[in-house]
């Protein structure tokens, strides 16, 4: 059944909520969702970056499979340089398919966040016991590399009528679907409230390079655009940019110039208001102050 509105979060403007900081008195929360993904030889869901002729399409898949052999490692070695932990946003298929790739992101001080089992499927497909399975799964299998999630981006930005609920009765802190807001808000589920933390559909490489055919240079300035602006209203109210990250779309060879440009520009401007962050740390944050709304 159709809603007027989302029945998880009224209405309320940015402009008439509680002021506060981040830690240390910063303004611009910045952070960056690496999602790391598998995908289905000859079916299932997926970017293309040509329409498929036929199955096994080999073009898309052998396309997006570069990103986990090749384009993560060059994305390490990126972060590395700039001193930068992500927000590993992992497909828990990518465990047994990938071996050694989860380990290598919880190793290098990386938070894992769950992102479903794999992006050949949507989630918000799934029946609720199909769903609360798959959640369940998912959690143990990235808690048994040591890193037990508490925050999720469902495969697609799917989601049931149930997912909050579910995601809340998991134990799960916060979720990534929502890019509805510039701060994080509640979202209410059957057993108190989710923590929405914004994760962008714009600072993200699969709308801009792929649905709009943007190359790496226009995505760097969109990057470095929206710093501007929200450092330009931080004085006002606490931000949060989330920028999304694809490794087989920004990690290949000629994308990674554009941006580790305009990182490290921003990192050796050494702006104090900017808090470089991740998704998790955000979410701590917020629950320790109750800032909300």
């Amino acid at each position: 059944m159709s809603q007027s509105e989302s029945p998880r979060y009224a209405y309320r403007p940015i402009i008439d909520r509680p002021d506060y900081d981040w830690p240390g008195g910063r303004r611009l929360a910045l952070y960056f969702g690496i999602n790391y993904e598998v995908f289905d030889f000859g079916g299932g869901l997926g970017a293309e970056l040509a329409p498929a002729k036929s199955q096994p399409d080999v073009m898309n898949y052998a396309w997006r499979d570069y990103g986990n052999r090749v384009g993560a490692w060059r994305l390490f070695d990126l972060f590395d340089r700039l001193q930068l932990r992500t927000t590993a946003l992992l497909n828990a298929d990518v465990i047994d398919r990938c071996p050694g790739l989860a380990e290598a992101c919880r190793d290098r001080g990386d938070e894992i966040a769950a992102h479903g089992s794999t992006n050949a499927q949507a989630q918000g497909t799934l029946t609720k016991r199909e769903e609360r399975k798959i959640i369940a799964s998912v959690t143990d299998r990235l808690a048994a590399i040591g890193a037990r999630p508490t925050g999720w981006l469902g495969p697609w930005i799917s989601e049931s009528d149930h997912t909050p609920d579910l995601l809340a009765e998991a134990g799960y802190r916060y979720v990534l679907d929502w890019a509805h807001d510039d701060q994080p808000t509640r979202l209410a589920t059957r057993t108190g409230s989710l923590l929405s933390v914004p994760y962008s559909q714009e600072i993200n490489d699969i709308p801009a390079v792929i649905a709009r055919k943007q190359e790496a240079h226009g995505f760097a300035t969109m990057l470095q655009d929206a710093v501007t602006q929200l450092l330009s209203e931080c004085d006002r109210r606490p931000v949060v940019l989330g920028v999304a990250l694809h490794p087989y779309i920004v990690g290949q060879p000629h994308r990674v110039p554009a941006l580790a440009k305009v990182l490290q520009t921003l990192r050796d401007a050494d702006d104090p208001r900017i808090w470089w962050t991740t998704a998790g740390a955000i979410a701590d944050h917020v629950e320790q102050t109750g800032v909300a709304v």
